[in-house]
C-alpha cells in the first residue's frame, strides 16, 4: 500500500515539475563579438618571419588580447588582406602568409568576412587562393565566392549557436578600380542585390540578420551621408545588426531599443583597425564591440552592449618591429609594460581621443572597463 501511495506521489511531482518546465519561456543567449581591419603590412610580414627557418607565425600578436577574442560565443572579423601566396606584400596589393588567418583562429576568431576594398589585390587567383586556404583552415566566411553556384549556396552565412539562428551577410563599396573576372563574385554595396539577399535571409527564419559592410571614408571620425542612409535603408528592410569597417579610424555606435516591436537594432559605424601597421593618430587602434543577445519565446534582445578599446604595439626588439594588440583599460595604468615612456604615451593619447569621440557620439553603448579581475559595462 505504501509503495503504491509512495509511486503515485512520485508521479505527481514528476507531472507537476514537467508542467512548470513546459510553461517557461524558451530562452537563449549567445555573445557576439565583432572585430575590425585585420591587414597585412609589409613591417607586419617582416615581423612574422622566422628569419633562418623562413616560416611565419603570428601567434604572439594575439597574445595580450586572446582571452576577450576567445570568451565570446561567436566572433567575427573584417580580413583585410588575400592570402595569394608569395611574393608576400603590403599595400597596395596584399598577399600575406596563411599563417597570418592559422593565428587568427588560434586566438578565437570563429568567422570571417572578405568583402573588402582589398579583396581583389591579386586578381581572380588571388580570390580563389583566399576561399581555398580559409577553407583548409576550416574558418567559414562570406562576402567573396568563388562562382555563382558558391554564391547561392552559401549566401547568407548561417551561423547557429546556443539555440539563436544568425544570418550574416557582407558587402564592399568597390575593390580600388580592379575588375573582378568572372566567375568570381564579391558583393558590393547595391541595393537591389542587398534587398534581394535580405528577403532570402528572412526566408530561413533567422532569429537575426547582420550586415557587415565595408563603406565610409578613409579617416573620417564621423559617418557619412551615405552611410547614415545606408543604415536606415537596412533598418527599414529588417536588419539588426549593422556593423561597419573602412575608415580605418573609429566611428560612433548606436543601440536603439525598440520597446514596441521584438527587436533591438544596432548600428556601428566603424571599428576602426584591429591589426596594421598605420601608426598616424587615431590609426594606431580601434575596437572590439560585444553584444550578448537575448531569446525569449519568439523575441529577441539585446542584453548587453559595449566595446573594448584596443591599441597596436610596435616596440623594436633585436633590431626589428613586433606587433601586439593590446586591451586598453587592461595596460592604460601599467606604465612599466612599455619598453619606452613615449609607446606609452601614444596609446594614452589613443585612449584619450577615442573617449572623447565614443563618449560624446555613442547612444547606449559604453566601453568596457577591466576591474583587475573582470570586465564591466
Amino acid at each position: 500500500m505504501f509503495r503504491k501511495i509512495n509511486s503515485l506521489i512520485l508521479i505527481l511531482v514528476n507531472s507537476f515539475v514537467l508542467s512548470a518546465q513546459n510553461s517557461e519561456p524558451a530562452t537563449g543567449k549567445v555573445s557576439l563579438l565583432f572585430i575590425g581591419d585585420i591587414m597585412g603590412h609589409d613591417e607586419q610580414i617582416w615581423a612574422a618571419e622566422n628569419r633562418t627557418t623562413h616560416a611565419y607565425s603570428y601567434d604572439t600578436v594575439f597574445s595580450f588580447i586572446k582571452d576577450e577574442i576567445s570568451e565570446a560565443d561567436v566572433a567575427i572579423a573584417n580580413f583585410e588582406v588575400t592570402l595569394s601566396g608569395a611574393p608576400y606584400t603590403g599595400y597596395p596589393a596584399f598577399s600575406s602568409p596563411v599563417a597570418l588567418a592559422a593565428a587568427c583562429k588560434n586566438a578565437g576568431i570563429d568567422y570571417m568576412v572578405s568583402a573588402n576594398n582589398h579583396a581583389a589585390d591579386r586578381g581572380k587567383r588571388g580570390i580563389i587562393s583566399t576561399i581555398d586556404k580559409l577553407d583548409s583552415l576550416g574558418i567559414p566566411h562570406t562576402g567573396t565566392f568563388r562562382d555563382a553556384a558558391q554564391r547561392d549556396s552559401t549566401c547568407p552565412l548561417i551561423i547557429e549557436k546556443n539555440g539563436i539562428l544568425l544570418a550574416l551577410l557582407n558587402y564592399t563599396y568597390g575593390t580600388n578600380g580592379i575588375t573582378v573576372p568572372e566567375p568570381v563574385i564579391i558583393n558590393y554595396l547595391d541595393k537591389n542585390v542587398i534587398t534581394r539577399d535580405i528577403e532570402k535571409a528572412r526566408s530561413l527564419n533567422p532569429d537575426v540578420i547582420i550586415v557587415f559592410l565595408h563603406w565610409g571614408n578613409e579617416y573620417d571620425t564621423i559617418p557619412s551621408k551615405s552611410q547614415t542612409d545606408m543604415a536606415q535603408y537596412l533598418i527599414n528592410h529588417g536588419v539588426d545588426l549593422i556593423i561597419g569597417s573602412h575608415p580605418h579610424v573609429l566611428q560612433k555606435m548606436e543601440w536603439t531599443k525598440c520597446d514596441s516591436c521584438s527587436k533591438d537594432r544596432i548600428v556601428v559605424y566603424s571599428l576602426g583597425n584591429f591589426v596594421s601597421n598605420q601608426r598616424r593618430s587615431k590609426t594606431d587602434g580601434g575596437t572590439m564591440v560585444r553584444i550578448e543577445l537575448e531569446k525569449r519565446d519568439s523575441s529577441m534582445f539585446v542584453s548587453d552592449a559595449g566595446y573594448y578599446l584596443t591599441w597596436v604595439y610596435t616596440p623594436v626588439e633585436n633590431y626589428r618591429k613586433r606587433f601586439f594588440i593590446l586591451p586598453c583599460s587592461k595596460f592604460e595604468n601599467k606604465p612599466g609594460f612599455f619598453a619606452k615612456p613615449a609607446d606609452y604615451e601614444k596609446m594614452r593619447a589613443f585612449i584619450k581621443d577615442s573617449r572623447n569621440l565614443l563618449y560624446n557620439q555613442n547612444i547606449r553603448i559604453n566601453e568596457l572597463i577591466y576591474s583587475g579581475n573582470s570586465w564591466l559595462y
